[in-house]
C-alpha cells in the first residue's frame, strides 16, 4: 500500500510541469500545440537516460555530445557555452509557471555563485516578454544568467524538453554527462559530478 502510494506521489510530482501538449516544430505562436508527441532523439550518451534499474524514469535525450548553445540572456548580454570550457556547467530548462522550477532556483543560484568550477545557465522555456522576466527575477533574484528560448524553436543541440524542470549537466570538456528530470538540488549536481571524475 505504502508503495503504491509513493509510486502515485511521485508521478504526480513529475508530471506536475509537464506541458499539455508539445508544441509542433513549425507551428506559429499562436497555433495550439500539438497533441501527437514525437519520439525522442536517441540519447548521445548512455548515462544520459537513467534506466530503469535504478527505479527512476528516464531523463530527457540530448541530441549532441557537445552541444552548443549561443543565446541571449535577459539583461542583454550574450551566452555561448563554448566559452565556458573547462567548468561544470548547469543548463536548466525551466519556467516561470513551474512550481517545482521556481522551488530549485535559489539552490542553483547558490550553487553558481559558491562553486567556482560550477556555473549555470537558466533557459526559460515559455513564451514570455523580457520585461516581465525580469519582473518576475527582481521578486525572485538569481546568480546565473538567464536567457528566454522559443518553446517553438529551441535550441537545436538539445531535445525539446517534455516536462520541467530538466537539466543538463555538462562536463568541462562540453560533453553532455548527465540529465535530470524534474527537480535538482546541488547535491545530486555535485554526487554526479564526483562520480564523472571516478
Amino acid at each position: 500500500m505504502r508503495c503504491t502510494l509513493l509510486v502515485v506521489t511521485l508521478s504526480v510530482l513529475l508530471a506536475a510541469c509537464k506541458p499539455a501538449a508539445e508544441p509542433a516544430a513549425n507551428a506559429p505562436a499562436a497555433t495550439p500545440p500539438a497533441t501527437d508527441a514525437t519520439p525522442p532523439a536517441p540519447a548521445a550518451d548512455p548515462d544520459a537516460a537513467l534506466g530503469a534499474a535504478d527505479g527512476t524514469a528516464a531523463a530527457e535525450r540530448v541530441t549532441a555530445e557537445f552541444p552548443t548553445l549561443k543565446v541571449k540572456t535577459v539583461d542583454g548580454a550574450d551566452y555561448d557555452l563554448a566559452a565556458h570550457r573547462g567548468k561544470w556547467v548547469v543548463v536548466n530548462f525551466w519556467a516561470t509557471w513551474c512550481a517545482p522550477c521556481r522551488k530549485e532556483m535559489p539552490e542553483l543560484s547558490a550553487l553558481h555563485a559558491m562553486r567556482s568550477e560550477i556555473e549555470v545557465v537558466g533557459l526559460a522555456y515559455e513564451e514570455i516578454e523580457p520585461a516581465d522576466m525580469q519582473a518576475f527575477l527582481k521578486e525572485r533574484p538569481v546568480t546565473y544568467p538567464i536567457a528566454i528560448v522559443d518553446p517553438y524553436d529551441p535550441p537545436a543541440d538539445f531535445a525539446t524538453p517534455r516536462g520541467l524542470p530538466l537539466t543538463h549537466l555538462v562536463d568541462p570538456q562540453g560533453k553532455v554527462v548527465h540529465s535530470f528530470v524534474g527537480p535538482v538540488t546541488a547535491a545530486d549536481i555535485e554526487a554526479r559530478i564526483a562520480s564523472s571524475k571516478s
